[in-house]
């Protein structure tokens, strides 16, 4: 599958939600990519409007406000994957996080997911994202880039691996930094 990726920019905001509203992607229409951005509590209302249509907004305007906070994969011309990816700090969650906690005090680029809707799956769509994201990070100046993938044997059900399979990032050089959690390693990339 020949892809495109581009970066997420006020233009592409359709493209955007193509990839939320589609197929198998629920958890995503949940968090609008905002879950880790924000720390503190989640409930189900923000300023009376539901969570979900809050985190919406509020991610419309982080996209608005640049620079882009992630990339868009297109195939033809139509959006079929999107990962999130920017400097460690834009992601407040992850400090609060017993397994994405810094590893140390070097300045760092996350990766802290992965949307691809169910008919595009299993065709490198992550794969292509993933390469377009150290592209991407290197263009931007980064010196590293860092991920919390899921390593487990066999098989994990789709709705959880948003984060991307360990062996996604080793086949891309990655090596393993951290380990808090059996199934979830912290892994690096020098850029």
């Amino acid at each position: 599958m020949k892809l495109t990726i581009e970066p997420l920019t006020p233009e592409r905001w359709s493209d955007f939600e193509t990839v939320f509203n589609a197929r198998g992607c629920s958890v995503a229409r949940g968090c609008w990519c905002m879950y880790y951005r924000l720390s503190g509590a989640r409930g189900p209302e923000v300023d009376g409007i539901k969570r979900a249509q809050a985190w919406h907004a509020r991610f419309r305007a982080v996209v608005a406000e640049g620079p882009p906070p992630g990339l868009i994969a297109y195939r033809d011309g139509a959006p079929v994957g999107w990962v999130s990816l920017g400097p460690r700090e834009d992601f407040a969650r992850l400090e609060r996080s017993p397994v994405m906690k810094a590893v140390d005090e070097q300045p760092v680029w996350s990766i802290v997911c992965f949307v691809v809707p169910s008919q595009y799956r299993g065709q490198g769509v992550a794969h292509a994202l993933l390469d377009g994201a150290i592209a991407y990070a290197t263009q931007c100046g980064a010196r590293v880039l860092e991920a919390y993938p899921v390593d487990q044997p066999g098989r994990a059900r789709d709705d959880a691996m948003w984060f991307g399979a360990k062996s996604m990032y080793d086949a891309a050089g990655f090596d393993e930094v951290a380990r808090r959690k059996p199934h979830r390693p912290v892994v690096r990339r020098i850029l």
